[in-house]
C-alpha cells in the first residue's frame, strides 16, 4: 500500500527539490532551461558519452528514494542524433538491487540476475503520425515522450522477483527531462477528467494525467499527434 505522502502520485523532481542539488547530484553538462512550449523548467543532460554527464537521485548511492508506486513515469525527449541512457535501481522483496536500463545504444534486450537492459527505439514525427524509427541514435525530430514502466510486472516477468521499491534513478546524456513521477495509478494522456468519469476508467485504475505531469496540448490538436506514450 502506498504511503500517504506518495499518494495519489509523487512528483519526484518537486518532492526532492532537484533544482537545489542537495538531495540530487549532477555530473558534467547538466543545465536547467525554461521550455516555452512545455511551459516550465526542463533539464538538459548532454555529453560526449552517456556516462560522462548525468542527473542522479538520491545524491548518494548508499541512500534510497524508497518510492513504492507501481508505475514510474519519465517525461523526456532524446537529443537529436545522439544516444541516451537511463538507469533505474529497484529493490526486490528479497532485498536484491536490480538495475533496469533503457537506451538507444542497446541493440537487443539482455538480462542477468541483477540487470535488465531494454533497447529504446525513438519514433519519428511525420505528418502527425508517429512511426517507430530504426534502432540507434535519436532522429532529428524525436518527440517528447511519456515512458511508463510497470516495475512490479517487469521484475516478475523477467526475473520472477517481487518488487519492493524504487531505490535510485540515474538519467545520463543525451536527453531533455521534464519530470519523473511514481504512482499506483495508470495515467492516460489525452483523457480529460470528464471523459474518465464517463468511461468509468477509474474502476480499471486509469486516471487522467495530473496537470503538473501533463504536456500542453494547443487548441485543436490531439495529444497523440504531438507526443509519444510508451508503456513497458
Amino acid at each position: 500500500v502506498l504511503a500517504a505522502w506518495q499518494r495519489p502520485y509523487l512528483n519526484i523532481f518537486k518532492h526532492f527539490r532537484v533544482e537545489e542539488w542537495k538531495r540530487s547530484a549532477k555530473e558534467g553538462d547538466v543545465a536547467a532551461l525554461t521550455d516555452t512550449r512545455l511551459k516550465g523548467t526542463i533539464y538538459r543532460i548532454r555529453g560526449s558519452n552517456p556516462a560522462s554527464s548525468y542527473l542522479q537521485l538520491p545524491r548518494a548511492g548508499t541512500q534510497s528514494l524508497g518510492l513504492t508506486g507501481r508505475y514510474l513515469y519519465l517525461l523526456f525527449r532524446p537529443l537529436p542524433h545522439k544516444h541516451f541512457l537511463v538507469h533505474l535501481d529497484v529493490t526486490t522483496e528479497e532485498n536484491q538491487v536490480v538495475r533496469i536500463s533503457f537506451s538507444n545504444l542497446f541493440k537487443e534486450f539482455k538480462s542477468t540476475a541483477t540487470w535488465l537492459q531494454f533497447p529504446f527505439v525513438c519514433s519519428t514525427a511525420s505528418e502527425g503520425t508517429a512511426r517507430r524509427g530504426a534502432p540507434g541514435a535519436a532522429p532529428a525530430d524525436a518527440r517528447w515522450t511519456c515512458l511508463v514502466l510497470d516495475l512490479p510486472s517487469l521484475l516478475a516477468l523477467y526475473l520472477s522477483r517481487r518488487y519492493s521499491h524504487l531505490r535510485g534513478v540515474k538519467l545520463c546524456s543525451n536527453l531533455l527531462v521534464k519530470n519523473l513521477c511514481t504512482s499506483d495509478l495508470l495515467f492516460e494522456p489525452g483523457v480529460t477528467l470528464a471523459e474518465a468519469r464517463l468511461g468509468d476508467l477509474s474502476c480499471r485504475g486509469v486516471a487522467p494525467m495530473p496537470r503538473e505531469l501533463a504536456f500542453p496540448v494547443p487548441k485543436g490538436k490531439k495529444w497523440h499527434d504531438l507526443y509519444d506514450y510508451i508503456r513497458y
